[in-house]
């Protein structure tokens, strides 16, 4: 199989092609491998590859086949090393498959490695000094964003169709944008933690993928959504399959547009003209979409603390357990200094000091459902700016603590991490572009309400078609 033939297609594409018979998942397996050898070695988005394990029969599973790539965090896999970006785990082997690496299994995808991501998934950019820094597929010189970077950058240069992504403060939308990709953030409990955790950083983390287009997420997401024994909570089950949802037309919606950030840098021009575009784009479709101003339910300065002392709270004794199994010190020689000043941060933060965080948490939910009663969707950029050079986020960063740090992280990108917080689904969609650069429009919609979303997306995909852009490092014969 050529490179091309197999960059064409995506994972629901190759599935098909792998169960008719038309080509074999070692030939698909085989082209995936050139593809990494081709690409990766311009954007370091793939830390460890390795041989794709025995495949299921074809068309014995919904993905059986097709080439997967797993982020270096979130999701361990039995005997593959889990370094989670940094010196202190470095050579940590997982036991055991994670929940939701059996679901992967199950869906019939072929992992062969695993994505770059920054140290311990503490930015929105993936520049980590154990691996170095991943690039942008588009532009080389700049960040393919974060925390999902590697993942985000291997999809859109053509080395996977698909790939896992986190996502604690937009680590799956923020890479989206960068990169040109679809991201969906499912709904808080919508897929398991387990069995390593319950929840991860008080429920603002979640799982998902990466991929460039709205079918293979919806099929994915069908595949790896619901609760596992022990867990605490779970997202109510969808009325049919995500995959039906994003063929189904949305209805008119009513959106309420943020052009302003609630905290953070402003929009700049061409983003804020992508925005009218969309706008435009959402007109034409029938919706009644209309600038509003949305409360947060706090001060922007409550929001970033609030989101400072939850982070580095459960940042703190979760370094301490790897330090411990590692047998290694908490210190300069093991951790960057943003992650080592956010881990002392952590263990400075008081009881009460929590307790308030879970309080501006409560208040941030209640105050984002409210805006759901009278509107559908709230749709606004993903991000202020088109793709930063790299360095960008480290300029003077050693000299923060971990307050200064999630302020950083926050004002890079004011408009992802409400959703988190408040655990409802969004999703960045690559609608636009400037000067060669993609530009994500974040589509953000009530507690459970993934359904509503792909039918949107499928909707503006199928209005304003983008897999036809292509990132000028793109895996080729």
């Amino acid at each position: 199989m050529k490179i091309s033939e197999y960059t064409s297609c995506d994972a629901v594409g190759l599935a098909n092609l792998i169960a008719r018979g038309e080509v074999t998942a070692a030939e698909v397996a085989d082209a995936a491998a050139r593809a990494v050898e081709a690409v990766n070695p311009r954007i370091n988005a793939v830390v460890e590859t390795w041989p794709p394990e025995d495949s299921p029969a074809p068309g014995s599973a919904p993905l059986a086949g097709v080439p997967f790539l797993v982020k270096d965090l979130g999701v361990t896999m039995a005997g593959k090393r889990s370094e989670l970006g940094s010196r202190l785990a470095a050579g940590a082997v997982s036991p055991e498959d994670s929940f939701l690496m059996r679901r992967f299994r199950q869906a019939g995808l072929a992992t062969i490695g695993r994505t770059a991501t920054p140290e311990m998934a503490y930015s929105t950019t993936t520049e980590p000094e154990f691996y170095g820094a991943t690039r942008n597929p588009w532009s080389p010189g700049r960040s393919a964003g974060g925390s999902s970077g590697g993942s985000g950058a291997a999809v859109a240069a053509g080395i996977v169709p698909l790939a896992h992504a986190t996502d604690a403060a937009g680590s799956i939308r923020v890479p989206a944008s960068y990169n040109g990709l679809f991201g969906l953030k499912p709904t808080r409990g919508r897929i398991s933690q387990g069995p390593g955790a319950d929840e991860v950083f008080n429920g603002l983390a979640v799982q998902g993928s990466l991929s460039r287009t709205v079918r293979d997420s919806a099929v994915l997401l069908d595949l790896i959504e619901g609760p596992e024994p022990g867990d605490p909570y779970f997202a109510a089950r969808p009325a049919r399959p995500y995959a039906e949802e994003a063929r189904l037309d949305p209805g008119r919606l009513r959106i309420a547009v943020l052009r302003q950030p609630w905290g953070g840098r402003q929009p700049t021009e061409p983003v804020s003209a992508a925005l009218s575009e969309t706008i435009g784009l959402l007109d034409s479709l029938g919706h009644e979409a209309e600038e509003a101003t949305l409360a947060l339910g706090v001060s922007w300065e409550e929001f970033v603390l609030g989101n400072a002392r939850m982070w580095t709270a459960n940042l703190a004794p979760w370094i301490d357990g790897i330090a411990a199994a590692a047998g290694r010190p908490v210190d300069e020689t093991t951790l960057e200094p943003v992650t080592l000043a956010s881990y002392r941060y952590g263990h400075q933060v008081t009881a009460g000091e929590f307790v308030r965080a879970l309080a501006i948490r409560n208040q941030v939910s209640r105050t984002l459902a409210q805006h759901f009663a009278r509107y559908d969707v709230l749709l606004s950029p993903t991000l202020p700016e088109p793709p930063v050079l790299l360095g960008a986020y480290g300029e003077g960063a050693d000299q923060l603590d971990g307050l200064g740090w999630l302020d950083r992280i926050l004002d890079r990108s004011p408009y992802t991490a409400a959703a988190n917080v408040s655990g409802v689904p969004s999703m960045s969609v690559p609608l636009a572009e400037a000067e060669g650069l993609p530009i994500g429009m974040q589509f953000t919609a009530a507690f459970g309400r993934e359904d509503l979303l792909f039918r949107l997306a499928g909707q503006l995909e199928r209005a304003a078609p983008w897999t036809h852009r292509k990132p000028a490092i793109w895996a080729a014969d």
